[in-house]
């Protein structure tokens, strides 16, 4: 990621969002039908507002491919039976039901219902009585996983006035309205109740209830009926969906390739914050995937792992942007080791003061599978402040990478952590924080303070220590023994007290034993990168205050970086901008100049242009700017500078050749044709 020119922010005018209504009108036909018609019955709120939300056809098929991914019940096959099934239901409904109104079968009752549960185990049919409407029950069972009664029957009749079947309530209508001569009281139940018994005892059975077995305080409609029919059955086609996948499909639409698109991964992870020791803030991260697919080559399993990570402010500013590569080759041995393990990718970046939003998309090039998570940042410029509480289930000292960042590895300290804070009767919790801003008063006279507390409010444990006690350490932590506790839930609460006993700051975390006898712990894999000092820290940092409009402090990084590694063309490139953007033009010749003249690096072209045209040197500034266009093809701004450098040095043809080609790509440039048009008017006098 490279220097841009700074983005002031702009006030826009607020318009009216659209409505639904107006959103699918204005979708292309071909979308629109498959929201109205082919997937109304089975799509989630969520799911329809987000399509809804995409903006152009790429999107939207790979939103549909998506859509139908997220409910095949085997992924590994070429068939989607779940998608092959609903089709052939819709055809089914259009084919047999609907019939004697103006709408499609889809539309009608039957048919809503028959696309939504399928084909119903059994079918009881009432039509040739004198005294009955006629009337059919559809029986269903066996579909609690999808939050249905494990029995229950949906009843459709067709009242006079009406050639269709449409759905019974037993709320809405009652058994009186299932009788064409019914002369009783309306709103008497039991006498309906015992006249429709009388007439057909199989529909009196589910005129009150359409739940088998539910029991009736008194002869009246249930209401758990009413919620079957209104509620659980237009829910249950989603029941089983986790509709995540919409949202993280329109978050990364736009920097997923189509492939990923369809193969959205449940993950956990975790993300926190440390001070080195030389005062640079480090974001800590641990992204667990859900399942992880590997490619058998020979004998060995192998895949890469693509991570994406960006960073932006409060006004939705990207001030920071990575990319990681983890090959992985795992030998055969290895994969059965771990194959019932999650794998842990882990990292670590630096980042200046502020408050942020991370999100981190991961993706596994050999399956096309993708799953991300996005947390929020806040890290002090100054002032007290405790970093997250995280919970490690062990702790391992070693000075191997002493000098450089590893994810979760500090004074030393390795911790091993869990996205889920899960622990097993038994384990050792390490508590680890750090405390930043701590004044002289507190170093000396602050205490720490630790409870537990299980989540029926009893407390388990508690204990206080002097700041004093831990010497100085950049890193506080506090190792808590779970033998003898039961599985439960608890929180642990670390507050930090004055000499007066105040509460200064403190952080919770919740955290869980669980029944099992043991836990398997996740597979770690992760990768050291350059210590403080290093150009690529520095430069990191330049690239974030500049990011910020902290042009001061980026200059400080940016020009560190370049010093340190003065052969690395992004570390050259990104202190020429800023020289660039400070004026300091004859040191871009000097810093640049030389990635073109030995090293033919033609990114360097355009800014080595500007900053020769600022020093006047427009023969050297059109020399750049030709050789960027022979290299990297036509551009506007290039042709426009061409013609300003050629104006300078009085060659009107050539200045007006440029400027023509120039509008030529893009017509609606009032300033170049304003010149163009004072040009042409001088050379006339």
């Amino acid at each position: 990621m490279g220097l841009a020119a700074p983005d002031f922010a702009q006030n826009k005018a607020k318009t009216k969002a659209p409505s639904t209504k107006e959103l699918i009108k204005a979708l292309p036909e071909k979308y629109k039908k498959w929201l109205e018609e082919e997937v109304v019955y089975i799509i989630s709120p969520k799911e329809k507002e987000v399509f809804l939300s995409l903006e152009n056809d790429r999107q939207r098929e790979m939103f549909v491919e998506a859509f139908w991914k997220q409910r095949d019940p085997n992924p590994n096959t070429p068939e989607n039976e779940f998608k092959d099934e609903h089709y052939r239901r819709i055809q089914y409904a259009n084919k047999n039901y609907g019939k004697e109104s103006p709408g499609a079968g889809w539309r009608s009752d039957m048919g809503r219902i028959y696309i939504t549960l399928g084909e119903p185990q059994y079918t009881e049919k009432y039509e040739n009585l004198s005294d009955l409407y006629p009337t059919i029950v559809w029986f269903y069972q066996g579909m609690a996983e999808y939050g249905l009664p494990n029995a229950f029957s949906v009843v459709f009749y067709k009242p006079e006035g009406t050639n269709e079947y449409i759905l019974y309530s037993p709320v809405k209508d009652g058994p009186q309205r299932l009788m064409p001569h019914y002369s009783g009281d309306m709103t008497d139940y039991i006498q309906a109740f015992q006249k429709l018994v009388s007439i057909e005892p199989n529909v009196a059975n589910v005129s009150l209830s359409l739940i088998e077995g539910e029991s009736l305080m008194e002869i009246r409609p249930s209401i758990a009926s009413e919620v079957l029919l209104y509620q659980k059955i237009p829910d249950a086609p989603v029941y089983k969906v986790r509709d995540t996948y919409a949202d993280k499909l329109f978050k990364y639409k736009d920097i997923i390739e189509v492939e990923y698109s369809a193969n959205y991964l449940d993950s956990d992870a975790l993300v926190s914050v440390y001070k080195s020791g030389s005062g640079i803030y480090y974001v800590h991260y641990l992204i667990e995937p859900k399942k992880l697919s590997l490619e058998k080559n020979g004998d060995n399993y192998q895949t890469t792992i693509v991570i994406n990570g960006i960073v932006t402010d409060e006004n939705g500013q990207q001030v920071y942007q990575f990319d990681r590569r983890l090959p992985l080759n795992l030998r055969s041995e290895q994969v059965d080791s771990i194959r019932d393990r999650l794998m842990s990718f882990q990292d670590v970046f630096p980042l200046v003061p502020g408050r942020y939003k991370l999100s981190i998309l991961l993706k596994n090039y050999v399956s096309k599978e993708f799953t991300s998570f996005e947390a929020s940042l806040s890290i002090p410029d100054s002032g007290l402040l405790m970093s997250p509480l995280v919970l490690a289930n062990r702790l391992t000292r070693s000075n191997q990478y002493r000098g450089l960042n590893k994810a979760f590895l500090l004074d030393d300290l390795q911790f091993v952590l869990s996205p889920r804070n899960d622990f097993v009767v038994g384990d050792r919790l390490y508590a680890v924080f750090q405390l930043w801003g701590l004044t002289s008063e507190l170093k000396q006279t602050g205490s720490l303070n630790y409870e537990v507390v299980k989540e029926n409010g009893d407390k388990v444990k508690s204990f206080s220590k002097k700041i004093s006690d831990y010497q100085g350490s950049q890193v506080f932590y506090e190792e808590i023994s779970l033998e003898g506790w039961s599985p439960a839930n608890y929180m642990l609460t670390v507050t930090l007290t004055d000499n007066n006993n105040n509460v200064v700051i403190s952080q919770k975390e919740n955290f869980f034993i669980s029944h099992l006898p043991a836990l398997s712990r996740s597979w770690v894999m992760t990768k050291p990168v350059e210590g403080d000092n290093s150009a690529e820290v520095q430069h990191a940092l330049g690239l974030q205050y500049w990011n910020r409009q902290d042009q001061a402090r980026a200059a400080k990084y940016l020009e560190a970086a370049y010093r340190l590694n003065p052969k690395e063309p992004a570390y050259a490139l990104d202190f020429c901008r800023w020289l660039l953007a400070s004026r300091k033009y004859q040191e871009v010749i000097a810093v640049g100049g030389p990635f073109v003249s030995q090293e033919q690096n033609y990114n360097f072209l355009e800014i080595l242009g500007q900053a020769a045209q600022a020093l006047n040197q427009y023969e050297q500034a059109i020399n750049y700017y030709k050789q960027y266009l022979a290299h990297f093809g036509t551009n506007v701004n290039i042709l426009n500078a061409i013609g300003e450098c050629y104006s300078e040095l009085g060659n009107a043809d050539e200045a007006l050749y440029a400027w023509e080609r120039s509008l030529q790509l893009e017509p609606n440039q009032e300033k170049i044709k304003a010149q163009v048009k004072a040009l042409k008017e001088k050379r006339k006098n």
